[in-house]
């Protein structure tokens, strides 16, 4: 029961700690609980550990996902009810893997002992978090350093180590206080309670001084400003985003803009898949088309402006060119559906960028070849498609012939990827527009949690931010990772703001996620060591055995 009781509390310190609603400092000993469990049934050498190990992590990690995810449950089937499966499945999923990741640790630990062990835990974990960020079921939104998204003054040393340095000062911390707390039951001596407190202190403090200092001392670096307009159409896309005329769609998007411009503005950004609505815009031809050429005779009343925009964009084939094409049988032709945005002024040609960062299950179907005919027909599909949808292959800017802007179109999902992001800054990029839909989850934590990792990504790249969300929260965020001026959740309208270009790089920039490559390296060595020390055990076992017979 005791130990039962350890991981519960150690699964709602994980719950109560994260953003939006939570207090994040939670998590400098979340973990503890845990570890004490695990370090228990190590020392006692109890039966089956690795399974107890499992199994207790599992209910911590449990609650910790069902606590914060739980609005994925907000998104509709096509008969209006809600999606569980939605919720179930990475639930269920990213729990087991969390479990899986602590139960390695148990396993290595007690081969090589607790001081390898504590190096081990921080590695692994790391490890795992960055192996969220890449493989094909990627999930990496309880990553343990976006929850200090809420509270930009104590992490701007984000723009050195990326959210990887939050995760690195979180499972430190914990091994401090899981440590002395160790050492006070084994000799019951008071000291390791100071030491404790002392070092944990510490451990928390300086980092958090030393942000607090940089926060206070940085002046927004800039080249040039620009007037940016924000639309928010507040379309729901359940019942109006997909089932209204694409051309009232867009006549309603600008309609909304257009009191906000001045002579002064130089973008309106709208929000991802912003038009046409129940449709497409055809690559092939992008020049000629109706909603292209709409959008441009609009501008012409506006000349000074760039229309930077979330859409639908199509490109056919004649015969398969991409794994993501599917074949339509009437028109004897293949087709890739993406998830784009489009910049669209009246010097320069039309632009456009392809999603590369997926959301899974609706926009890319993970291991199709394995999955989809085992839950490929439970899954809901609200507004993507149940064929994956095609992707760019690297970042691209969007730049124009009216000033010196190079802008990073990020659209949605994209901008909890810290790395893939800074690709864009590393290209040229000196501002970042992201365009989203996150009003499937209603008004939930979804799209609040979203919209708090956005101001990560302004401190790792010191790049302004201005965010057009579909239902809201529109934003503009500054290069500290301060909302400047926000639109409120559900409002139709425009907001209009200013931002910083500039040029200069973040070490984070320049070298990505440098912690997690080291960790990578010393999990490997930690991993090898601790087969072969099994193995040389085993071979002494048996000569030992051969001996005494």
């Amino acid at each position: 029961m005791k130990k039962f009781i350890r991981a519960l509390g150690s699964g709602l310190l994980f719950a109560l700690s994260w953003p939006t609603y939570g207090f994040p400092f939670l998590l400098f000993f979340a973990f503890v609980p845990l570890l004490l469990v695990e370090h228990e049934i190590t020392v006692k050498k109890e039966k089956f550990s690795g399974w107890k190990v499992f199994g207790l992590s599992y209910l911590s990690f449990l609650i910790w996902n069902w606590a914060t995810t739980q609005w994925l449950h907000f998104s509709q089937n096509p008969d209006g009810s809600y999606s569980w499966i939605a919720f179930f499945f990475p639930l269920f999923v990213n729990s087991l893997l969390m479990s899986l990741i602590f139960t390695l640790y148990h396993l290595v630990k007690r081969r090589i002992g607790t001081r390898g062990g504590m190096l081990f835990f921080p590695t692994i974990w790391i490890c795992f978090e960055k192996f969220h960020l890449n493989w094909e079921m990627s999930w990496p939104w309880l990553n343990l350093g976006n929850a200090f998204a809420d509270y930009p003054q104590v992490i701007q040393w984000y723009e050195i180590t990326g959210t990887f340095g939050g995760t690195l000062w979180v499972l430190l911390i914990n091994l401090i206080f899981f440590y002395y707390i160790r050492a006070y039951q084994v000799t019951h001596n008071k000291n390791y309670i100071g030491k404790s407190l002392c070092y944990s202190l510490a451990g928390l403090g300086l980092p958090i001084a030393i942000s607090f200092l940089m926060y206070q001392s940085y002046k927004e670096k800039s080249f040039e400003k620009e007037e940016v307009v924000l639309a928010q159409p507040a379309l729901d896309p359940y019942t109006d985003k997909y089932s209204k005329d694409g051309a009232l769609i867009l006549k309603n998007l600008l309609t909304t803009v257009e009191k906000e411009i001045t002579p002064r503005t130089r973008f309106v950004v709208a929000p991802e898949t912003a038009f046409p609505g129940n449709g497409f815009v055809f690559i092939n031809n992008i020049e000629n088309n109706a909603y292209i050429n709409y959008i441009k005779e609009w501008l012409k009343s506006y000349p000074q402006l760039n229309f930077v925009s979330g859409v639908s964009l199509a490109k056919y084939f004649p015969r398969q060119q991409t794994p993501t094409a599917r074949y339509l049988k009437g028109q004897n032709q293949w087709v890739d559906l993406y998830n784009s945005a489009v910049q669209i002024n009246l010097k320069d040609s039309a632009q456009y960028y392809n999603k590369s960062k997926l959301v899974v299950g609706v926009e890319h179907f993970p291991y199709s070849s394995i999955l989809k005919p085992l839950v490929g027909q439970y899954l809901l599909d609200f507004g993507g498609s149940m064929e994956s949808l095609g992707v760019q292959d690297e970042p691209i800017l969007f730049t124009n012939s009216e000033n010196q802007s190079k802008i990073a179109p990020i659209i949605c999902y994209e901008s909890i990827y810290g790395e893939y992001v800074s690709e864009f800054v590393k290209r040229g990029a000196n501002a970042l527009f992201i365009m989203t839909n996150d009003s499937w989850w209603s008004n939930s934590q979804g799209h609040k949690q979203l919209l708090a990792y956005a101001r990560l990504r302004a401190i790792e790249t010191r790049r302004d931010i201005a965010r057009s969300a579909n239902s809201g929260i529109s934003v503009f965020i500054n290069q500290r990772g301060d909302i400047v001026k926000q639109l409120a959740y559900g409002k139709q309208g425009a907001l209009k703001g200013n931002i910083n270009l500039t040029s200069s790089q973040t070490i984070y920039v320049k070298y990505g996620d440098v912690i997690a490559r080291i960790a990578l390296l010393l999990a490997g060595i930690i991993i090898a060591y601790a087969i072969s020390k099994a193995i040389l055990s085993k071979i002494s076992r048996n000569t030992i055995k051969s001996r005494v017979n």
